[in-house]
């Protein structure tokens, strides 16, 4: 509870928007892993200083894909939460998800800015799981999960139904699925406020 306070506390501030950026990342990434895992062909991936994000692909399942960047990225916050808090394998997937971070970078990711966060970022957190001990591991994955976890429902909110007239997930959806940008969002709402009192 303390963690997420301190969170939400300097949610306005600089000292956040590098884990706003990396969440923006996860929900890229999970666009891409989906297109991949359904058959599909990622052509890049980038994220941008102004926490936005673009992933290029080609075939695939555009339900699944478009369905994946909210809820993908919300899962990987619980996956890193769920270890640093239950397992003793924080070092680990420290080190995996540094690994993880630079393969997709080296595959999808071509511009200055997003190169360069998405490499830092992998360095730094296989440096952190080679380095740090085992609370400090903890500590980090914790800052993380949570910091997803508080963004997911936030960045749902504020895309697909606060300013439902965005070019979002939602509104790609609901253009080639039927239904609405708020019916959509909506129910990813619902679904991450569920994970999240189970988490």
């Amino acid at each position: 509870m303390l963690l997420t306070a301190a969170v939400f506390a300097c949610w306005q501030t600089a000292a956040i928007v590098p884990l706003k950026i990396l969440i923006v990342f996860f929900h890229e990434a999970s666009h891409a892993i989906a297109t991949l895992l359904t058959g599909g062909e990622v052509v890049s991936l980038s994220v941008s200083a102004d926490q936005g994000g673009l992933v290029l692909s080609r075939g695939g399942s555009r339900f699944w894909t478009l369905t994946a960047g909210y809820l993908g990225s919300l899962l990987i916050g619980v996956t890193l939460l769920i270890a640093a808090t239950k397992t003793t394998l924080d070092r680990q997937v420290m080190a995996l998800t540094g690994i993880i971070t630079l393969v997709i970078a080296g595959f999808y990711v071509r511009e200055v800015f997003a190169l360069g966060f998405t490499i830092g970022t992998g360095i730094a957190m296989i440096a952190a799981a080679a380095m740090l001990n085992h609370s400090i591991n903890v500590m980090i994955l914790r800052v993380i999960g949570l910091t997803s976890m508080s963004y997911v429902p936030y960045d749902i909110f504020s895309d697909t139904i606060a300013r439902s007239n965005l070019r979002s997930d939602a509104r790609m959806l609901a253009e080639e699925f039927g239904g609405t940008t708020v019916m959509w969002g909506g129910l990813w709402l619902v679904i991450s406020l569920i994970i999240i009192w189970w988490s």
